[in-house]
């Protein structure tokens, strides 16, 4: 471990390597990442780590519980622990076999359903080889180093038809140097680890709150106080995830199993909704621990996929304009159910698809509508909450977060209550349209309401009785015209007049049958991705103001790396309340209602610099290849920073190569918009 790459070891499989791909390696490094000082941790003592935690990717096995002295509530604690509603974590029978699991995940086997076959191999690649999906939970305050081996197999063929042995960590959206952001070609091999340093620091670190002394800013200490942290406690983030990056190779490797989820706890978003210190937001959580109970706080990660006539997970290589499974699961489960206490709980929504945006509506058994609260959209807290009365979340697109808050004690217990899928698709170009809550309860692929089996029930909660204290806030104490949650920050009219603009297009021009997704960047040619050049280079300390553009007829979900930014406009209007109160990292483009031709957002960069990406999240769209480069640079930066080129004998260096308007931007935009 250190601020360079380790290329002092060699790769231990080598010997293996040579044999199965017939090679001659005598030098192949143990370590993944681009050696020298272009990709060394940036501020390395001063964010040293202080936590770590090591994972291998693999193909899937059953799981043997070696993660569970490492879980938070020991399988002890209230929910968790014996007569609680988690306790017991799998019961089942097929028929042929039975299966018990009694508060622990050892044993449980790599099913999508217990009538389903066991998943081979190379079917699913996922942290650690098992199932459930793993949740990594970090407090600001404690930079952590995450050590990622690759442990899949060293032939590339060995894949059951999809996927790339080759892989690359992305923390989506984590305010973390380039180096280790999981830039897409910064790939590293079988047999190598890769050592990703996240910080842990609040946007602002440099500039706002540099004596440390807000006690908003900072994480839980574990005992009972705040470790305060410098930064904009305005900036703080909470429910994210990360996953694969590999360049021409996304899509398949998240859709394979390399996806896991993230919270991230704050002096603001404790986890534990009995702290009354008037810093503490107390969302629904729980009491027993000091920080990040999650009895009532529940990660959903949902995703459609399909599988073949073995029922082993299926991919299409060949769908470049998007790829739509047939059947949505949560979790990696295929129509699960969740045990519920009537009282208030916190949903995580991610939407981990490929290529499929979702409308999720939450309705009884008598499809009668569940209130919901937003508290937060792409893992940002918002400023107020947002009050949806008829259960019904908007457009939510890949790689968008969604947090609400929905009370179940206004239910009587063994109600059964259903997370729905409402939006329709036809084809991975974009959604069809959005169907009615009865036409979408039952079964209405069965009864000819739609051509998408994976409209409809996706998960079935059942409400039990609570007998303890719910002393989670009220949502309703912070929508519109009431208390704020977290301020945004503001950008300053000068800052605004002064800023660079740039104007990405996302479209099909100068595309061709083998990479037909391009961006055009200030009004130049559609261009498909190249790692070696960059796109735009802002300055470290800058505020810029980006416009997304699109045409008709497809659905863009664009994803900016390393920095929220703020929606000033969308197709010239104000955003709606839901986007208004929070910074975001995922633009809708598109025809669809709750997308825009065009969006404008303000965005600052801060603290570190080094190459990052920008693309379409729909990653059939990202992989071929609607994907540029971007670096934050030091002032007065006149080359750019060398591109990596991985091999099995470790990383050569090459030159890279900018376009004309890298540091002007759209000079155009820039005058149309001070006009308006």
């Amino acid at each position: 471990m250190g601020a360079q790459a380790n290329i002092a070891d060699h790769n231990p499989w080598q010997t293996r390597i040579n044999q199965i791909l017939n090679l001659n390696l005598t030098n192949a490094p143990a370590e993944g990442r681009p050696p020298g000082k272009d990709w060394a941790h940036q501020r390395w003592e001063e964010f040293y780590p202080t936590e770590y935690t090591i994972t291998a990717q693999a193909g899937v096995r059953t799981n043997n519980g070696f993660r569970n002295r490492f879980q938070h509530h020991e399988y002890k604690s209230k929910e968790f622990g014996e007569n609680g509603l988690y306790h017991s974590t799998l019961q089942w029978s097929n028929g042929s076999e039975a299966l018990t699991i009694t508060g622990t995940t050892e044993g449980i086997p790599p099913r999508f359903h217990p009538k389903m076959p066991l998943q081979e191999r190379n079917s699913l690649w996922t942290f650690d080889g098992t199932f459930p999906p793993k949740l990594l939970k970090m407090r600001y305050g404690e930079s952590l180093l995450f050590r990622h081996y690759n442990a899949l197999p060293i032939s590339p063929k060995a894949n059951n038809g999809f996927g790339l042995h080759t892989i690359s960590t992305h923390r989506h959206n984590g305010h973390n140097p380039a180096e280790s952001d999981g830039y897409t070609q910064a790939f590293f091999f079988p047999g190598q680890y890769f050592d990703y340093r996240w910080p842990m620091a609040l946007a602002g670190h440099d500039s706002i709150n540099i004596d440390a002394s807000d006690k908003r800013a900072g994480g839980p200490d574990g005992a009972g106080g705040i470790k305060k942290v410098q930064g904009d406690y305005r900036e703080t983030i909470s429910s994210q995830w990360f996953h694969d990056h590999m360049l021409d190779y996304t899509a398949p490797n998240v859709y394979k199993g390399n996806a896991a989820l993230l919270n991230i706890y704050s002096a603001l978003d404790r986890g534990k909704e009995d702290h009354y210190d008037k810093v503490n937001l107390r969302f629904p959580s729980g009491t027993d621990l000091d920080w990040g109970n999650r009895d009532y706080d529940i990660n959903l990660l949902m995703a459609d996929k399909a599988w073949d006539k073995n029922g082993q997970l299926f991919f299409n290589i060949f769908s470049v304009d998007g790829f739509l499974g047939d059947q949505m699961l949560v979790n990696w489960q295929y129509k699960p159910y969740l045990d519920v206490r009537a009282r208030k709980y916190r949903f995580r929504l991610l939407n981990g698809s490929v290529s499929r945006y979702m409308k999720v509506a939450v309705m009884t058994e008598d499809r009668e509508p569940v209130p919901l609260y937003m508290i937060a959209n792409d893992g940002n807290i918002m400023e107020h909450s947002v009050y949806f009365a008829n259960g019904v979340l908007p457009t939510q697109a890949i790689a968008e977060r969604y947090d609400i808050i929905i009370d179940f004690s206004q239910f009587e217990k063994d109600t059964k209550i259903y997370f729905v899928n409402l939006m329709e698709h036809k084809d991975g170009r974009e959604p069809e349209g959005t169907l009615g809550r009865n036409k979408a309860f039952n079964d209405p692929f069965k009864r000819g309401n739609t051509c998408d089996p994976a409209v409809g029930k996706f998960l079935e909660v059942r409400v039990h009785d609570y007998a303890g204290k719910d002393h989670s806030m009220n949502p309703a104490d912070y929508v519109k015209g009431k208390k704020k949650m977290i301020p945004l920050p503001k950008f300053t009219n000068k800052e605004l007049a002064n800023a660079t603009h740039r104007t990405f297009d996302f479209g099909r021009s100068s595309g061709t049958d083998t990479s037909p997704w391009t961006i055009k960047t200030d009004g130049g040619q559609g261009l498909t991705a190249d790692p070696r050049r960059v796109s735009a280079a802002p300055t470290v300390g800058d505020v810029e103001i980006w416009h997304f553009k699109s045409g008709g007829g497809w659905s863009h979900p664009i994803h900016v790396h390393f920095e929220e930014g703020q929606i000033l406009s969308k197709d010239g209007e104000n955003p709606p309340e839901w986007e208004r109160w929070a910074r975001k990292d995922i633009y809708r483009l598109g025809d669809e209602v709750n997308s825009s031709r065009e969006i404008t957002i303000a965005i600052r960069f801060r603290e570190f610099m080094g190459s990052y990406v920008e693309h379409c999240h729909n990653t059939q769209h990202e992989d071929h290849a609607q994907l540029l480069r971007w670096d934050i640079e030091n002032p007065n930066q006149a080359i750019p920073i060398r591109s990596p080129m991985p091999s099995w004998e470790g990383v050569k260096y090459v030159d890279s190569f900018t376009l004309p308007s890298y540091k002007t931007g759209d000079e155009d935009a820039k005058e149309d918009f001070n006009d308006d």
